[in-house]
């Protein structure tokens, strides 16, 4: 029974399913959570949760926005309640990532070398070759241990029954790394209490697995690899953790004009001289990466940079071409290439999808769109997405007009329940809806940050948890085992 002081007195979360409930296998942490909360009580939250943000403001840690009119530099909005994951569920979700990560690597060298599964007809070649994401500069291309998607981020989302559902791959240049590791810093610093004797996974350490990936896969007989993160520069929107990352793994951060090519072998500009590159950690788009090969009218790559990767002389993370792997209507399709691959069942099932770019899928998604929600296959960040059960006549009007134009770019899903959990608003703790994005680093082997970054739609009733849409962040800790 909770007293009308008591933050959770008035939280309620209805049919959903809240990330703060107890389960088994939690040993009572969950419980403990939320007695500590009610102890601390509704105002101190509010106190130091403006510190935990003051916080923020004052280490850097933003993002940028783009706009048509301006770039404003925000905090990601961090929410003070941690959201809970038990030791069960948490195996439960890295065998499901561990092998997501398998079966996207063996696509994507089974798509720039044999081409068994277009053979087979698991998968439309025209949507693989004809992908605006798909590279012919990398057929047969060798890759060292047939790895292309070196930092790999996978969007979970769990349902009103508590299932686990995949909604997206990030095989390119997957965000948000370090606001897991900085939330766990602001949890520690502002609700010590909080924390206080509970048994959690860390999350410090995946600096030092990032640098142990990033040295395995540098070229062969190469004893001591240089690394280096590649940034497009201060303007771009997360800067702040590609200079996060690079303190991290404590190596270099460049831009373009650091670095420079010659007889197929990359250096670094420094006080000192040139100094031999062997992996760059790269957060450049394909396009603009070697202007010798891509966008002739690129500042921001290397010219050369492929050749020498060709060469053998240097390696990429991620591969150039890896967002054939990330197109949400190739997602589609992971459940029959994890089965062509490894001959397994997805451990973490495939939200529904629907690919417009078929007869059947576009009839479907027409007939039924106030049901369904409708995404574009080529954005990111929450972008062009209709939500048809909350839409318009006229946004539904526009989004039919649009499938009807151009039926390849979009696909449809239901609308999933996504699960929620007590975040702080102006009028009390309120559920709001969440998802969760793990990072898996993958050198010889792949390792699963555990946790990862927990988004969540502070806006009452929104799906959306983009942070370029108004979303913010949460701690995510994963229990030991007891």
């Amino acid at each position: 029974m909770t007293s009308p002081s008591d933050p959770f007195a008035s939280y309620d979360f209805g049919a959903y399913f809240c990330e703060l409930t107890a389960r088994d296998g939690d040993g009572g942490a969950i419980n403990r959570v939320r007695d500590r909360v009610s102890k601390i009580g509704l105002d101190a939250l509010r106190t130091r949760a403006a510190g935990a943000e003051d916080d923020l403001i004052n280490l850097g840690i933003t993002f940028t926005v783009y706009s048509e009119a301006e770039a404003i530099d925000r905090i990601l909005p961090f929410d003070c309640l941690p959201r809970i994951i038990t030791a069960a569920e948490w195996r439960h979700i890295e065998a499901g990532v561990k092998q997501r990560v398998r079966a996207l690597n063996a696509f994507l060298h089974d798509i720039y070398h044999d081409r068994r599964i277009l053979r087979a007809g698991i998968i439309p070649a025209a949507l693989v070759l004809g992908n605006a994401n798909y590279r012919p500069e990398m057929e047969n291309f060798p890759i060292r241990f047939g790895t292309y998607v070196h930092i790999c981020g996978i969007d979970i989302v769990r349902d009103r029954h508590g299932t686990f559902c995949v909604l997206e791959d990030n095989a390119r240049t997957p965000s948000g790394v370090s606001y897991v590791v900085e939330n766990r810093h602001l949890m520690r610093r502002t609700f010590p209490d909080l924390m206080a004797g509970m048994r959690l996974h860390p999350v410090d350490d995946y600096g030092r697995r990032l640098r142990a990936a990033m040295g395995d896969i540098a070229p062969e007989k190469v004893l001591d690899p240089q690394i280096v993160l590649l940034s497009p520069g201060i303007y771009n929107s997360a800067y702040f953790e590609h200079v996060f990352l690079a303190r991290e793994m404590g190596v270099p951060l460049v831009e373009g004009p650091d670095l420079l090519v010659e007889a197929d072998r990359v250096f670094m500009r420094t006080t000192s001289g040139l100094r031999p590159v062997h992996t760059i950690y790269r957060r450049i788009s394909d396009d603009f990466l070697d202007p010798t090969v891509f966008r002739a009218d690129s500042l921001l790559g290397v010219p050369g940079l492929i050749g020498a990767w060709r060469a053998g002389n240097v390696t990429l993370a991620n591969a150039v071409g890896t967002g054939v792997a990330d197109d949400k209507a190739v997602y589609a399709y992971m459940p029959r290439i994890i089965r062509f691959y490894l001959g397994e069942d997805a451990i973490l099932p495939n939200v529904e999808t629907h690919i417009c770019g078929e007869p059947e899928g576009l009839a479907f998604t027409l007939a039924n769109l106030s049901s369904l929600v409708i995404k574009p296959v080529g954005e990111s960040g929450g972008y062009g997405i209709t939500i048809g059960p909350r839409a318009s006549t006229a946004e539904l009007d526009a989004a039919r007009a649009a499938l009807q134009a151009d039926p390849s770019n979009w696909i449809s899903q239901p609308l999933i329940d996504l699960s929620v959990a007590p975040t702080l608003t102006a009028g009390g703790l309120r559920p709001r809806h969440l998802d969760l994005r793990p990072f898996a680093i993958t050198g010889r082997d792949t390792w699963v940050l555990p946790g990862g970054l927990t988004r969540v739609a502070l806006k009452e009733g929104s799906l959306i948890v983009n942070s370029s849409q108004g979303g913010g962040s949460k701690d995510t800790w994963v229990l030991a085992d007891s």
